[in-house]
């Protein structure tokens, strides 16, 4: 059994296993209850997990793709199969609202199985070197074959990278880690997986859908812990060969120092200050209604939202006026009410964050339109929808990723300008344009250094390649790309 009276045990090695270091409580954001009780592994624990993906690695790799989107198709079949109850787990752990437990949480992890249950090729042709018989061939090259006329055939193989532990983001524990253990199972990896210590419930249930569908043991392990040795373990163990990690900067660059030291393969996808840049020409209306998905999607921790606005003249005194309306009229409150809005954040540690940067707003000269006060609940950690204008690009509030419910609206007057402060950022991951002027819009996003930039919408096409320039990350995945991501290419080259 995967649980017991007193909590949550370990997924290793396909055995669920008693943890060293007890367990903690996982409180839920909304009612400060407490929700369930997670293992708190040992260094030894997650080395030992991590040596059973190793050891299940050589069978898992060598199956067949078909075989290996079975499972996952299986596993998708379990999860839709207990959609209401795992929907009120990740409400329960993330403070989420009903819609977003449902749909973006547990039926995005749901819909990211079921399209790596779609075999993709794991081999493509390249086209054929055809070799002129010449006088200046070389004797090297003709000793080797190369200097004759004839066809060099190749192919470009797939192969899986080997075992891949995967450090997974608090603001959405289905989506998240379904879009790192799906594709690279698919690729014949196998995983170990580290959830956030806020909300790791949730990853032992896909662990628990997976053991059903089929999945041998040690393809799949999940380990968990407060401690920061619970990651660093998952990180430095010998076994491991890739490590993709989704989470802050800050613990990206340590990350990235134990990978370098050993070659390991890295998958970063760290912060983001999305800059919307909003021309006179916009409809003001789709500006606000995309921006203002800042203050209710997640309570603004998600590394993709708009965070800082950068409003032309012409349009800045509207906008601003109008993002203040918008907010004033969410319903800030309990996440499974079906009129709420926005949600608490994860943590009163959080919410204090939060609320620290609003201050410092205030200090460093920006005006706080609305907001800026902690809501009246008697528990749960609510943080209200802020809007911070009168910004400039050098303020904290502008460079830092705040992650939660907060927008900073800065004035621009040329365009060249207003690109120019969109780049002027450590971070680019997802940036944004409003402008009615199609042409403008193109030309100015082909100029935002950014992984991605939204056009005219806050919508994201899920087949489209996801990561970021700069601090916000290393690589790409979903669609196609996740499958790349979680695989090294090798050239097979033989003569014709």
């Amino acid at each position: 059994m995967s649980q017991v009276a007193d909590g949550q045990r370990l997924f290793v090695g396909g055995s669920w296993v008693e943890p060293d270091g007890g367990r903690y409580a996982v409180v839920d954001p909304a009612t400060e209850e407490t929700v369930g009780w997670a293992p708190e592994a040992s260094r030894d624990q997650v080395h030992a997990a991590c040596a059973a993906a190793r050891e299940a690695f050589g069978p898992w790799s060598r199956t067949s793709p078909e075989e290996r989107a079975a499972v996952l198709g299986r596993a998708a079949e379990i999860i839709g199969g207990r959609f209401v109850p795992y929907a009120e787990l990740a409400q329960a752990e993330t403070g989420a609202t009903t819609g977003t437990a449902r749909a973006m949480q547990v039926g995005v992890g749901v819909a990211r199985f079921r399209r790596y249950a779609r075999v993709e090729p794991a081999e493509w042709a390249i086209p054929p070197q055809i070799n002129e018989a010449g006088g200046g061939t070389s004797h090297a090259l003709k000793a080797v074959g190369a200097g004759r006329a004839g066809v060099m055939g190749a192919l470009a193989v797939r192969q899986p990278v080997g075992v891949v532990t995967c450090i997974t983001s608090y603001n959405n524990p289905w989506a998240n880690p379904a879009g790192k253990i799906a594709p690279a199972l698919a690729m014949g990896n196998t995983v170990v997986v580290k959830p956030a210590p806020q909300d790791p419930l949730s990853v032992y249930r896909m662990a628990e859908a997976l053991e059903a569908a089929g999945a041998p043991p040690g393809v799949v392990n999940v380990v968990t812990g407060r401690s920061t040795a619970v990651g660093e373990a998952a990180v430095d163990s010998p076994d491991v060969d890739m490590v993709s990690f989704t989470g802050s900067t800050a613990v990206g660059l340590r990350i990235g120092e134990v990978c370098g030291r050993s070659m390991k393969r890295q998958l970063m996808e760290l912060g983001g200050k999305g800059a919307a840049v909003v021309f006179d020409d916009a409809d003001v209306g789709s500006a606000v209604a995309g921006i203002g998905t800042t203050f209710s999607f997640y309570s603004g921790q998600i590394c993709t939202a708009p965070t800082r606005v950068l409003a032309q003249r012409g349009v800045y005194d509207r906008l601003v006026e109008q993002l203040a309306a918008y907010a004033g009229r969410l319903k800030v409150g309990d996440p499974r009410e079906s009129d709420t809005a926005v949600g608490p954040v994860i943590s009163a540690a959080h919410r204090e964050r939060v609320e620290s940067y609003v201050e410092l707003g205030r200090k460093e000269g920006a005006v706080v339109v609305t907001g800026g006060e902690r809501p009246s609940f008697d528990r749960g950690f609510y943080v209200a929808p802020t809007l911070l204008a009168d910004c400039t690009n050098d303020m904290r509030v502008a460079r830092e990723e705040i992650f939660g419910p907060v927008v900073v609206v800065i004035p621009f007057d040329e365009e060249d300008e207003g690109i120019a402060l969109a780049n002027d950022s450590d971070y680019g991951l997802i940036d944004y344009v409003w402008s009615g002027d199609v042409a403008r819009a193109f030309r100015a996003a082909r100029q935002l250094r950014a992984g991605g930039v939204g056009v005219n919408t806050v919508g994201r096409n899920m087949e489209a390649p996801f990561g970021g320039f700069k601090k916000s990350g290393v690589g790409r995945d979903v669609g196609s790309y996740a499958l790349h991501a979680y695989s090294e290419v090798q050239a097979i080259v033989w003569p014709g």
